[in-house]
């Protein structure tokens, strides 16, 4: 039988290494993932009219993205730190360190991109459909809009399909991660 580790000042300082930032920091980019992902956007789209559901992704969807390139990046980074044979085996992805750092390096690519590009262009689209359903007079899901309405809505719905596809292949990629961390662990770190 084992004797019970025992808490003490050093044990606890010892936590604050760099596999407890890794954890920490994945942990936290997992988790908003997940929650903003499957959960907290589908209840304020219950919970809010349409115009407030939009100004409320407006403001909090490029948060979630700077918080989710920052988190992947110093993940990345960390990750490299720990297996120094990822940077000399770049170009082979079959490497299962490479593969798991080009893993966390596509959630700061798709997450930028959205952050830089689909982000601004969708809510560009959006408050221009919330001007034209004023100046209409209908929402822009009722019959009958002009065909001004008809084709912000294809453009907004092509943008949020792509936004949503490269947030959920982010998702993906950060649960493939945490899977394989799970198992094998962090390495060196």
């Amino acid at each position: 039988m084992s004797t019970p580790e025992v808490l003490t000042v050093s044990s606890i300082l010892n936590l604050f290494d760099l596999k407890g930032l890794y954890l920490i920091g994945y942990s936290w980019l997992f988790g908003m993932s997940l929650w903003v992902s499957f959960f907290g956007g589908v209840i304020a789209y219950k919970a809010l009219p349409k115009q407030q559901f939009g100004a409320l992704q407006h403001r909090t969807f490029p948060v979630y993205f700077v918080i989710s390139i920052v988190l992947s990046s110093g993940l990345v980074g960390l990750w490299t730190y720990a297996h120094p044979a990822v940077l000399a085996n770049l170009a082979y992805f079959r490497a299962a360190d490479v593969a798991q750092a080009y893993t966390l390096a596509s959630v700061a690519l798709l997450q930028g991109t959205n952050h830089f590009a689909f982000g601004p262009l969708t809510s560009k689209i959006m408050f221009q459909r919330h001007r034209l359903e004023k100046t209409e007079g209908k929402s822009y899901n009722e019959e009958g809009v002009s065909s001004e309405m008809k084709a912000l809505n294809k453009k907004f719905s092509q943008l949020h399909g792509l936004s949503s596809l490269f947030n959920l292949y982010a998702f993906i990629a950060l649960s493939f991660h945490g899977l394989w961390i799970g198992h094998y662990g962090l390495g060196g770190l």
